[in-house]
């Protein structure tokens, strides 16, 4: 499948030259502006994989744009500036921008800070999605746990007796055991009696 690509570029000869060494190169151009705002605003509608950003544009500048398009974690960003200037960089980076490639630039260049750009775009999200991940699964035993203790305390449960019947009634009901545990935690949810669990 086609990487897919928002061109904000606006100078419209480099504009065209991107689309054309993109388009030959097998990558789907599905928008192009000349505007930062309108950027930000074909990311959200079209959600490509990459957003290519020249840093100086009208509406809202590249790092602008950059920042908005990485707070929505919807795609990678390459920055095209025209500077070098350290601190550009520095506020690019602090944007969230992966990659940059100053211009003029062959396609020899371009290809390849393309390819950073994605590959680091997807190492960030695989990050985020795991870091999700582990705080249900921190959620989940906190809740488990408080659970279980008011199971105890209330009931006279083993910690196993109560464990069990958190989980079971999860698996009965086909909810989170995170979701049971809070029900049990609000007084929603209690077994019949201390013997049938």
């Amino acid at each position: 499948m086609a990487v897919r690509v928002v061109i904000a570029e606006d100078e419209a000869i480099i504009r065209l030259d991107l689309r054309e060494t993109l388009e030959e190169q097998g990558y789907e151009v599905v928008a192009e502006t000349g505007r930062g705002d309108e950027a930000v605003a074909l990311v959200r509608e079209h959600k490509p994989d990459l957003a290519i950003l020249d840093i100086r544009m009208p509406g809202i500048d590249g790092l602008a744009a950059a920042r908005e398009i990485n707070a929505d974690g919807q795609a990678a960003v390459l920055i095209l500036t025209a500077f070098s200037q350290r601190n550009l960089i520095e506020e690019a980076r602090d944007a969230g921008v992966i990659s940059y490639m100053i211009k003029p630039f062959t396609k020899a260049e371009l290809l390849p800070a393309i390819e950073v750009a994605l590959a680091r775009f997807r190492e960030t999200q695989a990050i985020k999605a795991e870091n999700v991940r582990l705080e249900e699964q921190l959620e989940t035993r906190r809740l488990t746990d408080r659970a279980k203790g008011l199971l105890m305390d209330e009931l006279g449960y083993k910690e196993a007796q109560a464990f069990d019947f958190v989980q079971k009634t999860a698996m009965r009901e086909r909810r989170k055991m995170k979701d049971v545990a809070k029900d049990i935690i609000d007084g929603k949810v209690r077994p019949p009696a201390a013997s049938s669990a």
